[in-house]
């Protein structure tokens, strides 16, 4: 049965300021203190599951209980068609461990080579867990293709290189605003505060 979130505080399980800067937009209306895992110095869990839902539900329970406050995580990747839905689950991973993004989306082009399928998608599953272990989870999806090269200074992760549907632009190029509205992660959120109450 879904639940309504009522609570005033709430941690986001990420290490990712770009994500966190994102989430504080999009949940600023609903009146909830955040924090996320990075500011509490909070160790990364091992993203061990065989899907975006697994992994969404890993970070989100391993912020819930060492917290003991309701935790909020993500699991998003860039699905590029050509390439059988890579770097997907491991979009992060491409980046090696430096997290160099101009690296992974120059590692993209290169797998892509002369192929003319440049078709992608974002897709961000949202796991929401209370301290009881209940567990809300929705999700989003931006189709659009990847663009070379790189264009724009906003965003972050693959954003420069990807160009949402109908837009000629990509990601990186558009306002924070403008790519909530239509981002992968925008649409979940979207879902996910029907279950908020406007503060």
């Amino acid at each position: 049965m879904t639940r309504l979130f009522t609570e005033k505080k709430l941690v986001i399980a990420t290490h990712n300021n770009g994500k966190l800067v994102e989430f504080r937009a999009l949940l600023a209306p609903y009146g909830v203190t955040l924090t996320s895992s990075g500011e509490l110095g909070l160790p990364e869990p091992e993203e061990t599951g065989a899907t975006f839902r697994e992994n969404a539900l890993i970070k989100a329970r391993a912020a819930m209980r060492a917290t003991g406050l309701p935790a909020l995580a993500d699991d998003s990747g860039l699905c590029v068609n050509a390439l059988h839905g890579d770097p997907g689950l491991f979009s992060a991973r491409w980046a090696g461990p430096d997290r160099d993004f101009l690296f992974a989306m120059r590692r993209v082009h290169e797998a892509l080579g002369t192929n003319a399928d440049r078709s992608a998608f974002f897709i961000c599953l949202l796991a929401l867990v209370w301290p009881d272990d209940h567990a809300e989870i929705v999700e989003g999806r931006c189709d659009g293709e990847i663009a070379w090269p790189p264009r724009g200074t906003k965003g972050h992760g693959y954003d420069p290189v990807f160009q949402p549907q109908g837009e000629t632009r990509t990601f990186a190029e558009m306002e924070g605003d403008e790519k909530n509205a239509i981002s992968h992660r925008g649409r979940a959120l979207a879902a996910l505060t029907k279950l908020f109450a406007v503060a």
